[in-house]
């Protein structure tokens, strides 16, 4: 609980940041070590909060809002596919994941989140911003997507080898 508790306030906090690339990578890495760590259920709950406070925070471009249940739903599918990684491997290690399962799981939920919300966006803004703005809103749901979500999952693998490296060095 403690640690639903802390990577939860972690993933709330990261959109007063003011930086998509730093609130990304936080949230991303956030949602690969709860799904690594907590299971997929809580993982899925703490990405569904971020969007939400950024919006109520005013951290959340007004055009953005709309996209709010997509960058959920991509959340989601980051974890689901994270998570579907694990049965790919035989042994526990690193979290519930051996670090080549990971490193799959990662860069294919990354690529699956970017593919969703660049599709998402890129159809949803032509129908709702004026034409001359739709192409710049939908660019913070490209490119920057994928970049984050690929350091979120660097950055969670790295605390999941300290954590793991940490524990073993308790046991001897």
């Amino acid at each position: 609980m403690a640690q639903f508790g802390a990577l939860l306030a972690v993933a709330v906090l990261a959109p007063l940041l003011h930086s998509q690339l730093i609130t990304g990578t936080i949230v991303n890495a956030v949602l690969f070590l709860a799904t690594a760590t907590l299971g997929w259920t809580p993982a899925i709950a703490i990405g569904a909060l971020p969007s939400l406070v950024a919006a109520m925070a005013g951290t959340l471009p007004s055009p953005l809002i709309p996209m709010i249940p997509f960058i959920i739903t991509g959340n989601i599918i980051l974890v689901m596919t994270l998570k579907g990684t694990e049965f790919l491997s035989p042994r526990k290690e690193l979290g519930s994941f051996r670090a080549s399962s990971f490193f799959l799981g990662a860069i294919s939920a990354s690529i699956l989140k970017f593919l969703f919300l660049y599709a998402t966006s890129a159809t949803l803004f032509q129908f709702i911003l004026p034409q001359k703005l739709a192409p710049q809103i939908a660019a913070m749901m490209s490119w920057p997507q994928l970049t984050t979500a690929l350091l979120g999952g660097l950055l969670a693998f790295i605390f999941l080898r300290i954590y793991k490296n940490k524990n073993a060095d308790r046991n001897l």
